[in-house]
């Protein structure tokens, strides 16, 4: 294992002079499995060292045996190498005249213990209403989490969301508008420790919960308020089993109002892509949600994110035109648009299999009935030979009685079409009867 550098001779030269010199790094500096200079060496009980992040994500992957020696891990303590972490920091600093910088001393990691220890301080501060005592707390785990991925994961697996969701339900109940700071607070840490039990995730379904969610939805003053919001909606709902969320916010005055702010003007892609996640889910679930939002004007700037989106966003924002467009008002309206059919079109092959699929489902919705126009714009921008190719290439499996009904309508209209080559494509003239 070696490190490699170039050094520049000469301050005033426009070419610089350079050579390579190789450092090999001690074997047992460095991590069984990443090979690479280990940064916080810990050691398992079998007495072998790796580095914490390498051997944490093999733990993590559900392996039970020690890299090197393969022996049955007895416990899955890591047990800090302070001697070896000495060791190779006098290295580094032995070697700093070659480029090698000094590896900083690992701060302690978070325990289990310590997570259960905050999260029943958490849940009696909030029972008491105790905002200093709540503050130093979710302060003291904001700044553990940002320490380190350890830490993060540490936290988040060990009830801190359900945690967060019971102090949450209390201040939102109890002493909300004198804590609306702190419920902000709350909610920002949601996104990234959202519980994973049935406990957190009901007093979060509560109606008082509910309600809190929603109005930080709506404060248009507070941009990180509602990206917050809306990615917690966005867990809340796909948690949500019987459907018992969406019923509850779509009960909310101002929320699809609220939604569809988010979609007109973006708030981060992240918030964007969350929001399109909770249109989806509301206007399958109610088709007169789906009406309302089409009439606000949702489409064009669906059909806006579809333009430049990343994959992503691209899949979500085709899935919420795949089910606007299961109602008769929801196609005249998405056909009623002149960048429908040809972005349509454009993302099929282009994006993923998936926004494939979503893309074919949404063409085939609008073509039902023999919609000659529909029909006759998707033919003349290429989607007849790209709905071949899908076919041929075998990705169309999972709709293929939509693909195969495509491409018979669009055969009859290719009949009457005489079409060529050219340099943009393909171009079809009707022919003279």
């Amino acid at each position: 294992m070696t490190f490699s550098w170039r050094r520049r001779r000469g301050k005033n030269q426009i070419t610089a002079i350079a050579h390579e010199i190789e450092l090999t790094i001690p074997t047992h500096f460095r991590c069984p499995i990443s090979l690479d200079l280990m940064k916080d060496p810990v050691t398992l009980s079998t007495g072998i060292t790796y580095d914490r992040d390498s051997i944490e994500k093999w733990i993590d992957s559900g392996k039970v045996t020690c890299p090197v020696t393969n022996q049955v891990l007895l416990n899955f303590d890591l047990i800090p190498n302070h001697s070896i972490r000495k060791m190779i920091q006098d290295w580094c600093v032995a070697n700093k005249s070659h480029g090698v910088e000094r590896i900083p001393t690992p701060r302690i990691p978070i325990s289990r213990y310590e997570v259960s220890e905050i999260c029943a301080r958490l849940v009696a501060a909030a029972r008491c209403s105790d905002a200093a005592k709540l503050q130093e707390l979710l302060l003291r785990t904001r700044n553990s989490a940002k320490e380190s991925d350890h830490n993060k994961r540490c936290i988040s697996a060990n009830g801190f969301g359900s945690a967060l969701a019971e102090s949450f339900e209390s201040l939102a109940q109890f002493s909300a508008e004198d804590n609306e700071n702190l419920i902000k607070e709350i909610l920002s840490a949601l996104t990234w420790s959202f519980p994973a039990d049935q406990d957190g995730i009901s007093r979060l379904k509560s109606a008082v919960s509910l309600r809190w969610i929603a109005r930080l939805l709506k404060a248009e003053d507070d941009l990180s308020s509602r990206q917050n919001a809306v990615c917690v909606l966005r867990e809340l709902i796909s948690a949500d089993q019987g459907g018992i969320v969406i019923d509850g916010v779509m009960g909310i005055e101002g929320v699809k109002e609220a939604l569809f702010q988010i979609v007109k003007v973006p708030i981060c892609p992240k918030a964007t892509k969350a929001c399109l996640v909770v249109i989806n889910y509301l206007i399958e679930k109610d088709e007169k949600t789906a009406l309302r939002l089409v009439q606000m004007g949702l489409i064009p700037f669906i059909l806006e994110i579809l333009v430049d989106g990343d994959k992503s966003v691209c899949e979500k924002a085709l899935a919420v035109m795949d089910t606007i467009c299961n109602s008769k008002q929801g196609r005249e309206s998405a056909n009623e648009n002149a960048l429908t059919v040809p972005l349509l079109v454009k993302k099929i092959l282009r994006v993923s299999d998936a926004a494939t699929e979503l893309a074919v489902s949404t063409l085939w919705k609008l073509c039902l009935g023999e919609n000659e126009s529909a029909l006759v714009e998707a033919v003349q921008l290429g989607a007849f030979q790209k709905l071949l190719v899908v076919l041929q290439i075998g990705s169309g499996e999972r709709f293929k009685d939509k693909l195969t009904d495509l491409l018979k309508l669009m055969n009859l209209y290719r009949d009457k079409l005489d079409c060529f080559d050219s340099s943009m494509g393909f171009k079809y003239i009707k022919r003279s009867n």
